[in-house]
């Protein structure tokens, strides 16, 4: 029995790469706002590689999605040791809502990526997305867990307009993005951020309102009818990081 149906939206989201990739980029906008991201900087693993960080991040979900329910539930219990080990460390305990804004935001940049670049989801298929997440969080005994979509999207928007922050890790990470992706690729990210973060981040990071990107997604997704969508993904990352976006596609 696997943890997510063989023929669910959720493996065609988390099966490919470009998505991936934009899932990524709002991940890593919104990762600098979260109130909690001092908790990130503490075992010094984000600053000192933030693409490997966010890799990290994407591996552990593809593996809960695309394994048999008893794997996948070993995978959520080791990503709850991991950092029940580094609550251990620091003597804290890393606050449910922590846990929570970043299970919100891989589903809510789940369904803004594939909507990016595929259609619109259907309200079922947005359950799917909410049900695959909200199993995660049940299994790591996470409270205050919304009980379904509605729910969710209710606490989403609260979250969004009243648990931003703009602190002096904020600046700080942007820069790391900088550092490790060089000018261009930054720009780039920045630009991916501007099409697929909400609103509220948007603003709070000053990405702008130009989206100077959208004819060049325009443009990839006509690489993809010529089959040549590998060359912009492979561009768009460092060559280090280049064999793990390949691995990212799973599903044509």
């Amino acid at each position: 029995m696997w943890f997510v149906d063989k023929h669910s939206i959720v493996r065609q989201i988390w099966g490919k790469a470009d998505t991936i990739l934009f899932i990524f980029a709002g991940a890593s906008a919104e990762f600098a706002l979260n109130r909690s991201v001092d908790w990130l900087y503490f075992t010094g693993k984000l600053p000192a590689d933030p693409l490997g960080r966010l890799f990290s991040t994407v591996d552990y979900s593809r593996k809960i999605i695309f394994s048999e329910k008893e794997t996948a539930l070993h995978y959520i219990d080791q990503i709850t040791a991991i950092h029940k080990n580094v609550e251990a460390s620091r003597g804290l305990k890393i606050p449910d809502p922590a846990y929570l804004e970043v299970l919100y935001m891989l589903i809510d940049y789940s369904v803004r990526s594939y909507e990016l670049l595929e259609r619109k989801l259907t309200c079922a298929e947005k359950t799917e997305v909410f049900d695959v997440f909200y199993r995660v969080g049940r299994r790591m005994e996470l409270r205050a867990l919304p009980e379904n979509y509605d729910e969710y999207e209710k606490q989403r928007t609260q979250q969004l307009n009243k648990n931003l922050y703009f602190s002096k890790f904020t600046p700080d990470l942007y820069k790391q993005y900088r550092k490790h992706l060089g000018a261009i690729r930054f720009f780039v990210l920045k630009e991916a951020q501007l099409l697929v973060a909400p609103r509220q981040v948007s603003q709070k990071l000053s990405l702008g309102r130009v989206k100077w990107l959208l004819p060049a997604l325009i443009l990839y997704k006509f690489f993809r009818v010529l089959k040549l969508e590998h060359i912009p993904k492979k561009a768009i990352m460092p060559p280090k990081y280049a064999a793990r976006v390949d691995a990212l596609d799973m599903v044509s």
